[in-house]
């Protein structure tokens, strides 16, 4: 069976083919608009009503589900080369007309708040038809990035005893009867009556894991569900997203660089390439949401516009501590401007400096690279102190417009005597980390890798406003719906 895609692409054939959809509209008993998400166009079926019953025609609502038998001829109207003409329709699932006024498959239009209350049927929209299907492309582009180079898919653990980050904010598995929960003499929870024996979480990331794995088969990545306990209610926050981590062996900063720019190249172009009518979609869409918007808050240009951008561009390398000097002597810090004044070395740079830098300053895509120890994950490989007796880490953040950090990575801390110090200023207990501190005593080499969030790249792509609208159902402070 041919999908409409397939189809509207197709020449005229005397061929009888069967197509199943659902109705988008039905106009004067005779025209059935029929997506089936191949697509963002409708396939035109054209019946002859003298020939059906009435009680048939009656079922033929929007949103019903419908198959369509007939021969595809060339269409007589305008905005499509082909259409069916149909000898046998039949009603696999009906749809009440008065029902669907009060959902989002009522063609009036809704906004994203709306669809978002409705996840369960928003992919049947437009928007979210082109958003998904751009989401699967890219989804796909990713492994066959990979894997044409020669990495290997590591599944790394989703339940995890450790805190890869640092950052404590995990969400707490375990099998324990909150109304009865064993206690320690001190009143503590004694975890060693759970499940795993221990306190036990969701994994944040599956970095260090992926580490071992480039141990020993060179490059590896990760791509899979992450999990983060921040109670942050943002347009760019989740607390269920994917994450793309590759890991490389005896590779330093500057080929993580590398990676990260041709990866991230190579998977817009394949968006771009295979998803031009969702893109196109979505731009226009975007172009129409911004008018009504103030000049500074609108896009500082259009999506494809901005996708040639990133493609045509060299990524601006440019250290921590010359970003700072730039941010510091810049206008809007200057008349403050900024929500986040930049005072001194070792500030913790915000989405608006990063926007900054590449929209304003250097108008490219930027890596930052070389930031301060202090500001950065115990994992990260420590430089040798700068002239001024400041600590550094081999970390890099990639910068994208419009969206600030796209990317964070870095050269991984491989010498086990500063790996263990590191560990230990930073308060991270040796025994729950013992293995990956111990992988450094056995051919430890150089190696570096990246984390990608996948929802900020397709966020990216897609030109949508707000990460809750690039993923199926998304999972936020107070919302776990669905």
């Amino acid at each position: 069976m041919k999908r409409i895609a397939a189809l509207l692409q197709s020449d005229p054939s005397l061929h009888e083919i069967t197509v199943r959809g659902w109705v988008r509209s039905f106009r004067n008993d005779r025209f059935i608009a029929l997506n089936d998400g191949s697509c963002l166009g409708n396939l035109q079926c054209v019946i002859e009503p003298e020939n059906f019953e009435r009680e048939l025609l009656d079922q033929i609502n929007i949103a019903a589900a419908v198959a369509v038998t007939g021969t595809l001829v060339e269409s007589e109207g305008s905005g499509q080369r082909v259409e069916l003409q149909a000898s046998k329709v039949k009603v696999l699932a009906p749809a009440d007309p008065e029902d669907v006024k009060k959902t989002v498959l009522s063609p009036k239009r809704h906004n994203l708040e709306t669809l978002r209350e409705q996840a369960h049927l928003r992919v049947r929209t437009n928007t979210f038809g082109a958003v998904m299907r751009v989401r699967a492309a890219l989804s796909f582009a990713v492994h066959r990035y990979f894997q044409e180079k020669g990495f290997y898919q590591a599944h790394t653990p989703i339940l995890t005893g450790s805190d890869a980050e640092g950052a404590g904010e995990m969400f707490r598995v375990s099998t324990l009867d909150p109304k009865n929960m064993p206690l320690n003499e001190d009143g503590s929870v004694d975890y060693k009556q759970d499940f795993f024996g221990k306190e036990s979480n969701l994994t944040v990331s599956g970095q260090l894991e992926a580490e071992t794995y480039a141990m020993g088969l060179g490059q590896v990545y990760t791509f899979g569900p992450t999990f983060r306990a921040e109670n942050s209610n943002t347009s760019r926050h989740l607390a269920e997203f994917w994450m793309i981590e590759p890991e490389v062996a005896f590779n330093d900063l500057q080929d993580n660089m590398d990676l990260a720019e041709d990866f991230i190249k190579d998977v817009i172009a394949y968006a771009m390439k295979n998803c031009a009518e969702d893109i196109e979609f979505l731009e226009n869409r975007l172009q129409q949401e911004e008018k009504s918007k103030p000049e500074a808050d609108r896009s500082p240009m259009p999506l494809k516009e901005k996708l040639e951008f990133v493609l045509k561009n060299h990524f601006k390398r440019v250290s921590y501590t010359e970003a700072i000097e730039i941010l510091k002597s810049s206008k809007p810090n200057k008349k403050k401007k900024f929500n986040y004044i930049i005072e001194e070395w070792g500030a913790d740079l915000q989405s608006e400096h990063e926007r900054f830098l590449v929209e304003k300053h250097f108008k490219c895509p930027v890596i930052l690279f070389d930031y301060p120890a202090k500001i950065k994950a115990f994992y990260m490989r420590l430089n040798e102190k700068d002239k001024e007796g400041r600590e550094t880490v081999r970390a890099m953040d990639i910068l994208f417009p419009g969206i600030g950090e796209i990317v964070g990575g870095s050269q991984r801390e491989e010498r086990y005597d500063v790996l263990k110090q590191k560990m230990e200023t930073m308060g991270i207990p040796e025994e729950e980390l013992w293995w990956y501190l111990e992988m450094r005593k056995f051919g430890s080499v150089t190696h570096s890798g990246f984390g990608l969030g996948f929802e900020r790249l397709v966020l990216f792509v897609t030109g949508m406003t707000n990460i809750r609208d690039v993923i199926p159902f998304p999972r936020t402070p107070g919302n776990a719906a669905f």
